[in-house]
């Protein structure tokens, strides 16, 4: 399937139908359909011929990402640009996707003028809504391009760790990605999908598997989570997504309690590890709606699921040993635990997880060493260590480069950060190893605590403790007002290690 089949089979469903709607106003998925035809014709006037790299640099905008359906018409392949990033990393992208053509907001203008002179490939730029995006578009009748391959996207990886790579994604991916999803959460009728993070990262992708069911996806164009509540009841959202970030701010909100979310079936979470004692609380008070998703840019979104329904036992009584988990690995992928030496573990042992099937990226465009080296022994290396369980629950307890080896046992940041997520006064934490002359590397944790609360770094070295015992519990733990995060909200723990270590 191309991208361009998911909004026609839910125009096939009802072409009045309103698909993408934000600040009351909606746009059809027959409009939805007409703005693609166009901007298809546009491109290939412009000179984007099938195969071609097309960026998007905009905000959660619903022309914006109408525009995603004239890229894949136009035979051309979609690379979303997040518009949080900084212009560095943006020209970076742009040049390592060999982009030709982006399409922007006026607010990015600046920006656009900053990077383009060292972005010599890039022939055509197109600004949204400045007055000449009207009279750049084409003829509103039919028309489509026939694609070299079958490349439909390709997504920048996080640049945290050093210049970012550009993973290409299939037709074939984003199929399998939408028949997991449909196959693994509740959809009664046609979903209303409330996206507020952005659509360049998961909410995007999520809108495929929606747009099939006819459904409406009703976008946010900034993340105001007190906005988040009034909308879902205001549009009787069935779907959506939040990063545990985002749902812990949730659970903080005055407007929470008094919310109408009776209409939720599916409250997506994942993009980073949650507190299982978060995630009880979310249950409680949200109700039984959450569902786990567990994925990578590499194999998007579904590796592993748990389902709302999977949250509780056959008794109905909450499943609390299960919540930690990231799942059952999805029916279409192969997952498995793997040593340093590539050989399968047994349930209970820990090791790296490695996935297979066609979920699984192409590769990273333009570079083969680094696709040779992440999918060796036919597998494709996550970079997470964790395990499978006897009933074939994956837990993933920490990514390998922020292991802990401290007096030669092996400590896993995300257990700690587990842990000390149970106090009642942890709103956030982060665990790293700073260098210890004895230990080799020194258990350290550094904690957001909820407004208005305060509790002693003595008082949260002995609770963790208790938990974990004496190897495992942090040496020092340092109370900050708040933590260092990515663009979509992961704590950056390489940034909390350099100001640690500075």
């Amino acid at each position: 399937m191309r991208l361009t089949d998911y909004l026609d089979k839910g125009a096939s469903l009802g072409p009045d139908a309103p698909c993408l709607t934000m600040d009351g106003v909606s746009l059809s998925y027959a409009a939805v359909q007409e703005l693609s035809w166009r901007v298809a014709r546009a491109l290939a006037r412009s000179g984007v011929r099938p195969g071609e790299k097309v960026a998007i640099l905009s905000g959660n905008d619903p022309v914006a990402f109408a525009c995603v359906f004239g890229i894949s018409r136009a035979g051309a392949v979609w690379c979303p640009v997040n518009p949080r990033n900084a212009a560095g990393e943006n020209r970076d992208l742009l040049d390592l996707f060999d982009c030709t053509c982006l399409i922007h907001q006026s607010s990015f203008t600046p920006l656009v003028e900053r990077i383009r002179p060292d972005l010599p490939r890039l022939e055509t730029v197109v600004c949204l809504d400045d007055g000449s995006f009207g009279p750049w578009l084409g003829e509103a009748s039919p028309w489509e391009a026939r694609p070299v391959d079958d490349v439909v996207m390709i997504a920048g990886t996080g640049g945290t760790t050093g210049r970012p790579k550009g993973v290409v994604l299939t037709g074939r991916n984003i199929e399998t990605m939408t028949a997991l999803t449909l196959l693994s959460y509740p959809f009664d009728g046609r979903p209303r999908y409330l996206a507020l993070a952005p659509l360049t990262h998961a909410a995007g992708v999520l809108c495929f598997p929606v747009m099939t069911l006819g459904g409406e996806i009703v976008v946010m164009p900034s993340p105001d989570l007190t906005e988040f509540l009034a909308l879902a009841g205001q549009h009787r959202i069935t779907h959506a997504f939040l990063p545990p970030t985002l749902i812990y701010l949730l659970l903080d909100n005055a407007a929470l309690d008094t919310a109408d979310l009776g209409s939720l079936q599916c409250l997506w979470y994942g993009a980073a590890p949650m507190s299982a004692a978060r995630l009880k609380e979310a249950i409680e008070r949200i109700g039984p709606v959450l569902g786990q998703l567990f994925g990578q840019s590499e194999a998007p979104m579904m590796i592993s699921t748990l389902a709302p329904a999977d949250h509780f036992g056959p008794d109905g009584s909450l499943a609390e040993s299960r919540l930690a988990s990231a799942g059952k690995p999805t029916p279409l992928t192969q997952v498995a635990i793997v040593d340093e030496a590539g050989r399968r573990q047994p349930p209970g042992s820990r090791g790296e997880i490695v996935v297979r099937g066609s979920l699984v990226m192409a590769g990273y465009y333009r570079d083969p060493a680094a696709t040779a080296a992440v999918s060796r022994d036919g597998w494709h290396h996550t970079g997470d260590v964790g395990y499978l369980d006897a009933d074939g629950y994956l837990y993933i307890v920490d990514r390998l480069k922020d292991m802990i080896i401290s007096g030669g046992f092996n400590v896993y940041s995300a257990e700690v950060e587990q842990a000390l997520m149970r106090h009642p006064a942890v709103r956030d934490c982060a665990v790293v190893g700073l260098p210890h002359p004895k230990w080799g590397e020194q258990v350290t944790a550094v904690v957001q605590v909820h407004a208005g609360r305060e509790v002693a770094a003595a008082e949260l070295r002995e609770f963790a403790k208790g938990l974990l015992g004496s190897v495992k519990a942090p040496k020092e733990v340092l109370v900050w007002p708040d933590l260092p995060r990515s663009k979509v909200g992961k704590v950056l723990k390489a940034e909390v290690k350099a100001q640690l270590l500075g």
